[in-house]
């Protein structure tokens, strides 16, 4: 699912003449002081093996470049993981969890929730556990994106149509501009991830290619006035 390019017409004219007159579209701006948010590329959504994952080495090769990126530039990393307690995977306090019981496996201290090592998780990136498809419901999410300083959040990873789709929709409603990196987030079939992207370009996001996202962030450069202050 690497290309990502979306020609008009992908729901039909019709559709795009119908969101057009409704004034969607309209592009996000890209402030100077960006994260990375990395939802959920732990080994139980991009390995195959396991009962919710698939193969996603297209996307966590494209995450990997986002994050090595992100680093030079100065721009914080935050993953987020799904991990259960046992009391959590197999008690019915999740509503979740009834309506998605595959999720059940994504326990703490199994692998399925562990980040791919391929990303190279380290110990100044930040690291959010959620219960739910948000990376901001329930979490201190939100916070941490403010003491940051941050305005723009730029997110990839899996599943487009799920947590991704939440995750994003969650940060405009938190008032952060926020760009979808469309080669960086896999779903399990293209037809629900052509789907969700059609509609966080439309009403919340810009979704934006893996070479325009690298151009924003290699663009703040490290020496920058804006990156040495929040480094400071």
């Amino acid at each position: 699912m690497a290309d990502d390019s979306r020609a008009p017409g992908l729901h039909g004219d019709s559709t795009d003449a119908t969101y057009e007159r409704a004034g969607f579209g309209a592009a996000v701006p890209r402030g100077r002081h960006p994260a990375l948010v990395v939802v959920d590329l732990t080994r139980g959504f991009t390995e195959p093996q396991f009962p919710s994952g698939a193969d996603l080495t297209a996307e966590v090769t494209a995450s990997r470049a986002l994050v090595d990126t992100a680093r030079r530039a100065g721009v914080p990393v935050v993953y987020t993981a799904i991990s259960y307690t046992p009391a959590e995977a197999d008690g019915d306090a999740i509503a979740w969890l009834r309506k998605a019981p595959g999720m059940r496996s994504l326990r703490e201290g199994h692998a399925e929730v562990d980040l791919d090592p391929r990303l190279e998780h380290r110990a100044e990136d930040h690291l959010v556990l959620k219960k739910g498809a948000s990376a901001f419901h329930g979490t201190g999410l939100a916070a941490l994106l403010a003491g940051l300083h941050t305005d723009t959040v730029l997110v990839c990873g899996a599943t487009t149509s799920g947590c991704v789709r939440a995750t994003a929709v969650d940060a405009v409603q938190s008032g952060l501009d926020t760009l979808v990196v469309g080669e960086a987030c896999g779903d399990r079939a293209r037809g629900p991830h052509d789907a969700a992207l059609f509609d966080l370009q439309a009403k919340y996001a810009d979704v934006v290619s893996l070479t325009e996202a690298l151009g924003y962030l290699d663009g703040l450069g490290v020496g920058s006035p804006e990156v040495a202050a929040r480094a400071g």
